[in-house]
């Protein structure tokens, strides 16, 4: 039996290695609206019903209101509001190893899984206080910070419902592995919660760790983005050091972050964001050089760093230096706390939660504010593939409602490029009352969302006036370029194909072409000739500036610049092909055709 299970356990961190990459990038809450993706239809039957496509979440992760079920005899209230915490064996999941329920088991941990959608049996059985491998690389942990002269933080954490096992392991790991100087307090504020173990019983255990922890408690639901305000209400740090609930600091994670707000308090610092995954609660380490992006949705997504300017850090030298993001993820950041509510803290008329992190990023920006991801901090983040709990006013209107604002407020004339993909947010920016914000925006003399563009994401997919935006259509099949729906890490990729040219705005199907020389389109994803010989494939890949995805744009051809061959129609299939330039030929003539993407 022994044997089997040891077995069986290098099997699932194989597969879980191989899957780690994947799982931090992105991750798809399919439960929130469905699972239909966006097939090759007329969009006028699309627009008539709420939008199908999935909504993808990443890390700022949040619990909605009450269980989506009627707790029945497999989840009685006795087992929804017990504190299930039975940890007796001191080296489960030490150095962030899996735990591994045996199969007998299975029943009743499939039972449990469905309260928090994780595996809540092998998160009990692993200790508040479990170690962890130190992930960092050698050089971050050479590094000396003065520890007298870093500020002071609140470390606020939000929750409502949580296990009773991750969320303490959070709390355990702040204290665990903090300076005790450099930690004010901890606030854990209550979000309405119902489970009984949440109330007295985490008083009680919080009462006496080596760190004061306040319980803040809201009587009804007010959602993360509020919930988060009433924390730093009552914070006494100088530094506001926001968590998720389900989440594992590593050694060495706060100094980091608190150096970036010493030497610029300006900085909204955020750490690298490892993997606890949801069925074993293994640690995984993630790849540190991403940065957070967003895509035509204005969903959130993680891109790599451009070859350029990992090149620029490689000539540098120096691994341990940060480097900034365009936008964060949200969930875990530390912002100094006066320049919280200078920068005009969170907009209070966001509900519950979803795009925070957008707004706040582009009035970060926009408005003096620098971000960046710090690789000498690691914390852990427990992801899930699905939502546990509902939003209060549904899914789709929260969301919604909160992009809508977003957009009103900091997209400028981009914002009727989005409503126009998107009639579904559109609708719902008609009732939205921004003039606070929009006055706040104006108060802080902040820049443009072109200067957004511009200057602090060069690398964008978005349209631009110096840049054709629109449809690629082939001369012989009149078809047009599109973009594959296949994706990984969050992103299509696949055989560069051609399919039937879609009358309305159809995002699969509209391409930028930059001065460059890229053809890109949604998701950060490019043209890309990976060979030079005639009949070599064409994909779409991740955008990654190299000079094989560079092209030229000349009479009616569309060039690669770095083999001098065409764009062509393949002789049998559907994918395109690079092949020598023949004057003349139908199958490599294209019509650029412009997209007006402003009113």
């Amino acid at each position: 039996m022994r044997m089997w299970l040891r077995f069986r356990r290098k099997s699932y961190l194989l597969l879980l290695s191989c899957a780690a990459f994947s799982a931090l990038c992105f991750y798809k809450v399919t439960s929130l609206v469905g699972t239909g993706g966006l097939e090759h239809e007329n969009l006028r039957s699309k627009q008539s019903r709420y939008n199908p496509r999935d909504i993808h979440v990443v890390i700022g992760f949040y619990q909605g209101n009450n269980l989506p079920w009627v707790a029945g005899d497999n989840l009685t209230d006795a087992i929804l509001n017990s504190a299930t915490f039975t940890s007796t064996d001191p080296l489960a999941g030490r150095d962030g190893e899996a735990v591994i329920i045996p199969s007998f088991e299975s029943p009743k941990m499939s039972k449990l899984f469905q309260i928090n959608r994780f595996n809540i049996m092998a998160s009990d059985r692993i200790p508040l206080n479990r170690s962890l491998p130190d992930v960092r690389k050698k050089d971050c942990k050479m590094k000396s910070y003065p520890l007298h002269d870093l500020p002071t933080t609140s470390v606020i954490i939000v929750f409502h419902n949580e296990a009773w096992s991750t969320l303490l392991r959070t709390v355990h790991s702040v204290i665990n592995r903090s300076p005790k100087q450099l930690v004010e307090d901890i606030v854990l504020v209550d979000d309405a919660s119902q489970r009984v173990f949440l109330k007295t019983q985490l008083e009680l255990a919080v009462a006496e760790l080596a760190i004061p922890v306040k319980v803040v408690r809201s009587e009804d639901r007010v959602g993360l983005i509020k919930a988060r305000l009433l924390g730093a209400k009552v914070a006494k740090g100088k530094v506001l050091t926001f968590l998720d609930a389900h989440c594992e600091c590593t050694e060495g994670w706060l100094p980091p972050l608190l150096e970036r707000i010493r030497i610029n308090s300006r900085s909204i610092a955020s750490p690298v964001i490892d993997i606890i995954n949801d069925d074993t609660f293994q640690y995984i380490r993630s790849f540190e050089l991403h940065q957070g992006g967003f895509n035509w949705e204005m969903h959130f997504r993680w891109f790599s760093l451009p070859s350029d300017v990992i090149e620029e850090r490689r000539k540098d030298g120096d691994s341990t230096k940060p480097f900034t993001t365009p936008v964060m993820a949200g969930g875990l950041f530390s912002i100094e706390k006066e320049f919280f509510y200078d920068l005009g803290a969170y907009d209070e008329k966001m509900e519950v939660w979803g795009g925070e992190n957008l707004e706040l990023s582009f009035r970060g920006w926009m408005c003096g504010a620098t971000l960046e991801i710090v690789p000498c901090s690691h914390v852990g983040h427990l992801f899930r593939k699905s939502s546990p709990y509902t939003f209060p006013s549904g899914v789709g209107t929260t969301l919604n409602s909160n992009l809508a604002r977003v957009a009103l407020v900091w997209l400028d004339e981009w914002k009727n490029f989005y409503f126009k993909l998107h009639p579904e947010v559109a609708a719902y920016s008609k009732n939205q009352s921004v003039g606070d914000r929009i006055e706040l925006r104006s108060k802080l003399n902040c820049k443009t969302f072109r200067w957004f563009l511009t200057h602090i994401w060069p690398h964008h997919f978005f349209p631009m006036e110096d840049r054709f935006f629109g449809k690629i259509r082939n001369k012989k099949s009149n078809k047009c370029l599109q973009s594959p729906r296949t994706k990984t890490f969050g992103q299509p990729y696949g055989p560069a194909t051609m399919s039937d040219c879609i009358l309305e705005l159809y995002a699969p199907q509209l391409f930028v072409v930059t001065p460059e020389g890229y053809i890109k389109t949604d998701d950060s994803v490019c043209l890309d000739a990976i060979e030079f010989k005639d009949g070599s494939e064409v994909r779409i890949m991740a955008c990654n500036t190299l000079k094989r995805q560079k092209w030229t744009i000349s009479n009616g051809n569309v060039v690669h610049s770095l083999s001098g061959k065409c764009l062509d129609l393949p002789d049998k299939g559907d994918g395109l092909v690079v092949r020598e330039c023949l004057s003349g030929s139908r199958s490599q003539l294209w019509t650029l055709e412009n997209v007006q993407w402003k009113l």
